[in-house]
Formats: structure tokens, sequence, C-alpha cells
């Protein structure tokens, strides 16, 4: 393989034509055996609908405190979000230490951003207390500066993790090439706490976790509806029969449908992909990452990256808020790809795929209690380690321990006729783009992390 670079003004390589459509994780995880078909108990303590991180972890977490525990997928364990994501496991939500500080005010800003660190050290805890091969790089992260305006707040940002406990440091351009391979930001954040991981791999190590604890996990059953009796039940109605539960959790994240009507209110599901190159030469692999931390930019229509442990670039972003297709994303995120690092412009890629993670109106995860069911969801992006971390958290809290700081916050509907189709997105992807558009030329303009 051969590998150069391309002038800006020049025009970008193709995209090859066979790479396979399928999560990258999907072929280097542990195969998991097949749960589906298994008879479902008529009562239980609890049931967890969803079958991703959240709904392992919380299975898990109540078997291990005693309760009588089936978790309910739809499809088959991870198949969503939980075994396509990008692999980046950090602290901290979509908004920096001065936004958390200006909503929410010190204190509560101060125990919410606590609450991802602990989130993150439970993922690297349970990894290397249990032996998990999940490819576990605790290196830190960098975020990219997409305008000068995002570079010039680095350093405030900076100061507010450091003193948040998750030492920080503002890089200016200038010395952004000892961090990662790329001239095309203006400025870095650098933040110790955090990494990467195989996904795939975690998760197949939490499913093993939540069986060993006794939680009964079962593959290929819909829930229809939820129901609460007069004496507190709740009757969950299955396309395979219904379950009498003495309490519900909801972690259904971006798949959140009509059986759970007051959650599907609140979320909005939104795709993200990914593409991943062939493994690349170790010198290359070292000049694109030299820390081998985790990256991802400023801007609205965002991209996320990393070299994984078997050097490949894994590269994924939004790039539409309008229906696509992979084939047609895949392309999108080559050609932005290139953009960051020219140097990829013989690489081949040789996976391409896609997911939904969930939105929520005030970009945060939200637990809580509607209508007596218990709901965690809406991760926003942050799913690697606070899914893992609130359906723990859920668990403890159903088992009469004490609720978490982000229980505090109001989950907020979505303002607009609204049934879990957001037929808005392509609305809110063109003032997101025009807000990406402004920002670089200093017309004001915001991010994500605003």
């Amino acid at each position: 393989m051969r590998l150069m670079t391309h002038s800006p003004r020049s025009p970008r390589p193709a995209l090859n034509r066979d790479f396979e459509q399928r999560p990258f994780w999907w072929t280097t995880m542990p195969a998991l055996p097949d749960r589906g078909g298994r008879q479902l108990p008529d009562t239980v303590d609890v049931v967890v609908v969803g079958g991703g991180y959240t709904g392992v972890a919380a299975g898990r977490k109540l078997a291990l405190q005693g309760a009588r525990t089936v978790v309910l997928e739809a499809q088959t364990l991870g198949w969503g979000a939980s075994t396509r994501n990008g692999g980046i496991a950090h602290p901290g939500f979509k908004w920096g230490p001065g936004t958390l500080r200006k909503r929410y005010g010190p204190e509560l800003a101060r125990a919410l951003y606590a609450e991802t660190v602990q989130a993150a050290e439970l993922v690297a805890g349970l990894i290397r207390d249990q032996g998990i091969d999940a490819e576990l790089r605790y290196n830190g992260y960098l975020e990219l500066a997409w305008a000068p305006s995002h570079a010039a707040a680095f350093p405030g940002e900076a100061a507010g993790y450091t003193e948040l406990g998750s030492p920080a440091r503002a890089i200016p351009r200038a010395e952004l090439r000892a961090e990662v391979g790329t001239d095309a930001y203006h400025g870095g954040l650098a933040v110790d706490a955090g990494g990467v991981l195989h996904p795939a791999k975690w998760f197949a190590g939490l499913v093993g976790l939540a069986e060993r604890a006794g939680a009964e996990l079962h593959e290929g059953v819909r829930v229809k509806a939820l129901r609460r009796q007069a004496d507190g039940r709740f009757v969950v109605e299955t396309d395979r029969g219904a379950i009498l539960a003495g309490q519900v959790l909801v972690a259904t994240n971006g798949y959140t449908n009509g059986a759970a009507p007051a959650m599907r209110r609140r979320v909005i599901p939104i795709g993200s992909y990914m593409i991943a190159t062939e493994p690349l030469p170790e010198d290359l692999a070292r000049e694109l990452s030299p820390t081998g931390r985790a990256y991802f930019d400023t801007r609205n229509f965002l991209s996320y990256w990393h070299v994984s442990a078997d050097h490949r670039v894994l590269f994924g972003g939004r790039v539409s808020f309008f229906p696509t297709w992979v084939a047609r994303t895949a392309r999108l995120l080559h050609r932005r790809m290139l953009d960051v690092h020219p140097q990829l412009a013989d690489a081949r890629i040789e996976y391409a795929w896609g997911g939904k993670v969930a939105l929520t109106m005030d970009r945060m995860p939200h637990i809580g209690r509607l209508g007596g069911v218990m709901y965690a969801l809406g991760y926003s992006g942050t799913g690697l380690v606070m899914a893992t971390w609130l359906g723990t958290r859920a668990a403890e809290w159903m088992g009469g321990g004490e609720a978490p700081a982000l229980s505090q916050l109001r989950f907020p509907i979505v303002p607009a006729p609204y049934e879990g189709r957001p037929w808005f997105l392509p609305i809110v992807g063109e003032f997101f783009r025009a807000q990406d558009r402004l920002a670089v030329r200093g017309a004001g303009g915001g991010s994500a992390r605003a």
C-alpha cells in the first residue's frame, strides 16, 4: 500500500467500492450465543426493555441485588449503538464545564461531571478487574477547534476541566502536530481522562457478566405496550405474551418506540455513521495519532475518530440530517477524513456502517420515572460510558439506593408535533450547517460544546 498526501486544491481520490457494509466491530468481537426462542417467565421482579449497554448493565446489577430480572431485546443483544459506536470512552457531556455551571449552578454542575468520571472509571474498572479483552487504552482525548473562536475558548475550558478533577490543557495550533497528524484545525483541548476501547468486545464481556450474575437475557422479543395495574405492578405486553413485573426499566435510547410513548416524545433518533480503513503501516499510524488519544471536533456536524489497536483509522460523524444510506455516507465520510488526514489518500476503506443515537432537547442524558416506569436514555453521543453507568445506577435506585444527580434534570419534550418520526431534522440540520459555516467565517455561530 502506497500512502501519500494530496493538495487541498487537487481532486480527492475516489472511494473504493468494495468495502463491506457492516460494522468493523462485528468482525472482531466474540460470537454471542443465540438467546432467541427462550421461554418467557410469567412473573418477575423487573423487566428491562432494551438489550444494549444500559439494559444489560441494569440486568447485571439487579441480579446481583437479588431481583429476578429479564432483559428483553427486540433484535439481537447489542444490535444498536452498543456494537456500532465510535469506541470513544470519555467523561463529560456535550457541554463543557462553563456551560454546565451556567445551566445548573456550580454545585449541581460539579455533581453531574463527577458522575461522568465515575462512569468512565466503572467501565475501565470492570474491564480490568474481570479480565475482559476490550482493547482498553485510556490515553485521554483531544477536542479540535473547527473555528478560531472555538480555539479561543479552550484555555477557559481547560481550567474548568482541571478544576473538576480532569487535568486538561489548551494546545495552540502551532503545537497540534505533537498530538494529531493534521493541520485542519485551529487548536486543541487535550483532556487526560478516558480514551478508547473496542465497544463490541466490551459489550460481549458485559453480557457475560450479566448472565453470570443471574440476569435472564432474551432476544427477538418485541415489547408492544406497558400497562400499570391498580396494585402498582406492570403488565408488559410482548409479541410472545405478557409478563407481570414489579418494576420496569426502559433502556431503548435511539430505538425507543410506541411501547413507551412518554419517553419517545423526549428523544430524537438520528443517524451516525462510520468507516474503517485497512490496517496502516505502524509509522503512519503513529504519525496520525502520536499519543493514542481519541479525537473529535467542535462543529455541529461533528467528526470523531481514533486509530485502533490494529492500526486502522475508525472515522465517524454526522454527515446528513436527511434520510440517507450507508454507501452515500461512506463517500461523505471518506471526503471528510481526507480533509483531516490527506496522508490517507491511498488507504482503502474496508468497512462502512451506521446506526441510531438519541439526542435530547438539552443534549443531556436522562434518568428518572414517568408514570412509574423507570427510564435511562437520551445519551446524545455519550453512551459508551454513560449507558453502562446509568443502567447500573437505575438498578441501584430501583433497589432502594440513592438517585443519581442526573435525575434532578427536567426531561424536556420535543416542542413539535412528534411521535417518533423526526420530520423536522432536515430543517435542524440546515440550521446547524449554517452555524458551522458562520463559525469558520468568524461571523458568529456556535459549536456543540459552546
